[in-house]
């Protein structure tokens, strides 16, 4: 496990806010569908960041717990009980909730699995599940090289990520995520994501990554260049355009 995974987001909630891709309305209705659920279910999106999913789960009619351990990250998804009043945000992490037994009917996780103690999470999502309940963990993965722009986009992070290898190599794969649902069966959808960003967009989309140098660090003036170069290399009417697959594993938890 990396230090302090909650700690390493501080400072970057407007940038992780505006310029993280979002995910698709179609992973409610998948859920909705797969999992059984109705207006009567409760939601909880542990680790919710700053809410991308938790908007996506209230806009189709959900109620739902944003769980979040970050002060800054939680207090920027606190932002929307004005716009949703099913929303409720709580101090907690993936291992210890501080929710009630049995009070949940399906848990979602977006682009966080890879920070938590696995072990210590799945003993707490049992506890908080219903008999019966659902979770799901969504992950936009970015494409790496489809084109030319995607492979000097990861070169870019590789140069400049201060732990950026040991991030990804902390990152879920199929056999990881199977043996979280295990025995029960794990099922996954996948659905096409993009971002299609500006300058000052990409920039942002870059600093909101936990491994990235932060303004003051002795690189951060190279980076900036850097970007700058990647864009103007690789922009088509103003914009460059990242590629994501995001996909959806879910399963019962028993």
């Amino acid at each position: 496990m990396l230090p302090d995974p909650p700690e390493r987001f501080t400072g970057r909630v407007e940038s992780y806010r505006q310029y993280r891709p979002r995910y698709p309305a179609e992973i409610a209705e998948l859920l909705e569908r797969k999992c059984g659920l109705s207006r009567d279910s409760r939601l909880v999106d542990v680790a919710a960041g700053t809410g991308l999913l938790t908007e996506v789960l209230l806009g189709a009619g959900f109620q739902v717990t944003a769980v979040e351990p970050n002060a800054e990250m939680r207090a920027a998804c606190s932002e929307l009980e004005a716009s949703y009043p099913a929303l409720r945000c709580v101090a907690g992490k993936a291992e210890d909730t501080g929710l009630p037994d049995s009070s949940a009917d399906l848990i979602t996780v977006a682009q966080a699995m890879h920070w938590f103690d696995l072990e210590r999470t799945r003993a707490e999502f049992v506890r908080i599940l219903k008999a019966g309940g659902w979770c799901a963990v969504i992950y936009n993965h970015r494409h790496t090289s489809c084109n030319a722009f995607h492979s000097a986009y990861g070169r870019l992070l590789e140069e400049f990520g201060i732990d950026y290898s040991s991030v990804q190599r902390q990152h879920m794969n199929q056999e990881r995520m199977a043996e979280f649902f295990a025995p029960a069966e794990m099922r996954c959808a996948t659905f096409p994501n993009s971002q299609a960003l500006g300058l000052e967009a990409l920039e942002g989309r870059i600093r909101s990554s936990s491994y990235i140098p932060r303004p003051g660090h002795e690189r951060f003036g190279e980076m900036q260049a850097e970007i700058r170069r990647l864009f103007e290399e690789n922009e088509s009417g103003g914009v460059v355009t990242i590629k994501y697959e995001c996909a959806v594993c879910y399963g019962q938890i028993v």
